[in-house]
């Protein structure tokens, strides 16, 4: 087969997610190593978007090429319906080990909106059977702007318009709290009261709402799909604060903002907050194979026990729930952060990443940049598609990044140099000045 019939059946046969097809341009990769992704002419791309925020370690790191390789001689797939893969259960313990909290629990599902589908429905569940059952707790809270997955559940509780309005008739009703984006402030209200007055908001609809309340559901600390909007400080503390003071559950949806991200290996640790279910995914597999997880604690887990006609179970599963070869992945990712030390490395490359997005917000041209971790982030001033234009060009100088509108992020693999980090931000910085 040749490129040019590659780039014919790119066009007349794969249906890419999130793309209008009408517009596509072709762009077939055929290798990865490293930081860099290569397509079938040759050219070598820097991810600076981790393949969609999945690749923490790089590509074809060679500690996860050899844990695959290694399961592929034991067992490739085998169910989780009353038998289990030893991959899986020594992975669950793994998980449980690193874990906030007591979440001590691991359900395996494939990929980020099936761990938010079973949390979901475990905390619906929990609440009609749990020591003091309250079956009138029907409904979530969560955030303007969320994402939380594609499934009809999860795209319940997600708060992005243009993703969901289609399907509105077949979603559940959710309860959205505003977006606690402290560029959006009321104004006259002073940047450092951004916290206090994201969770009077959030208060106010608690005691509203509570007792019809199954759980809140959030992003912690970046809500990336609604175009890396960063927390204030003490936000994600604070809910758990409310949470708690109405009995309400915590889901941490951290398939995006986990294993690393944000400089801690979850999300949730920044703020030494452990929620009632946390949903890890994209990076878990160190972004090989699609794996994700449901965390609960042993009194939710509790709650599903009894007799065999009870119907206390959780009858719910996915036929590769904790299959193997994933499973070997997500070892292997762990592997590698204990033996590079992945999360005490980071510190240079976060302070860098810094340096440099400052320099890029002096720019007239930028305004909103902001930073968690290795995520970063900043707006353009030059009206709508700027940022298209931008990646359009990063593109054809060898940066890969998620094209937006208005707006530039770099999430790039969490073993990016600082000398690729320089690259990276030289080319922005050549090319905002240029647009």
């Amino acid at each position: 087969m040749t490129n040019r019939e590659l780039h014919a059946w790119d066009r007349t046969h794969l249906w890419h997610s999130f793309t209008q097809m009408a517009e596509y341009e072709p762009l077939v990769i055929r290798k990865a190593e490293g930081c860099y992704l290569v397509d079938i002419e040759g050219r070598r791309y820097l991810d600076a978007a981790s393949s969609m925020w999945c690749a923490v370690h790089g590509h074809r790191h060679p500690t996860i090429d050899a844990a695959i390789r290694g399961q592929l001689d034991r067992v490739a797939q085998c169910t989780s319906l009353g038998m289990g893969a030893e991959t899986a259960v020594v992975l669950a313990k793994r998980l449980a080990d690193l874990a906030p909290g007591d979440l001590d629990r691991v359900f395996f599902a494939s990929d980020g909106a099936s761990a938010t589908e079973v949390a979901l429905k475990t905390a619906f569940q929990y609440w009609r059977q749990c020591d003091r059952p309250r079956p009138q707790k029907t409904k979530f809270l969560a955030f303007r702007e969320a994402y939380h997955g594609d499934t009809l559940g999860a795209a319940s509780v997600s708060g992005i318009e243009r993703f969901t309005s289609v399907f509105q008739p077949l979603l559940f009703d959710t309860i959205y709290a505003p977006l606690p984006d402290p560029r959006r402030l009321p104004a006259g209200t002073p940047t450092e009261e951004a916290c206090a007055h994201f969770l009077d908001e959030v208060r106010g609809l608690l005691e509203q709402h509570a007792e019809e309340l199954v759980a809140v559901v959030i992003e912690p600390l970046v809500q990336c799909a609604a175009g890396m909007v960063m927390h204030p400080h003490g936000f994600l503390a604070g809910l758990r604060q409310l949470t708690q003071a109405h009995d309400l559950l915590l889901i941490a949806d951290e398939v995006a903002v986990g294993m690393g991200r944000t400089g801690t290996m979850f999300a949730c640790d920044q703020e030494s907050v452990a929620p009632d279910l946390l949903c890890l995914g994209k990076g878990l597999s160190g972004g090989y194979l699609p794996l994700s997880a449901m965390m609960a604690p042993e009194r939710i887990w509790q709650a599903f026990l009894g007799a065999r006609d009870s119907q206390r179970a959780l009858d719910h599963g996915h036929t590769f729930s904790g299959n193997p070869l994933a499973c070997a992945a997500a070892m292997g990712c762990l592997d590698v952060f204990e033996q590079e030390q992945t999360l005490e490395a980071l510190r240079p490359k976060i302070a860098r990443i810094g340096e440099r997005l400052c320099g890029l917000a002096a720019s007239p041209r930028v305004v909103g940049a902001r930073q968690r971790g290795m995520i970063a982030a900043f707006d353009l001033t030059l009206g709508r598609d700027a940022g298209r234009e931008l990646a359009k060009r990063a593109l054809q100088r060898g940066v890969w990044l998620r094209p937006q509108s208005e707006m530039v992020y770099v999430m790039p693999p969490l073993s990016i140099t600082l000398a690729e980090i320089d690259k990276l931000f030289d080319l922005l910085t050549e090319l905002v000045t240029a647009l």
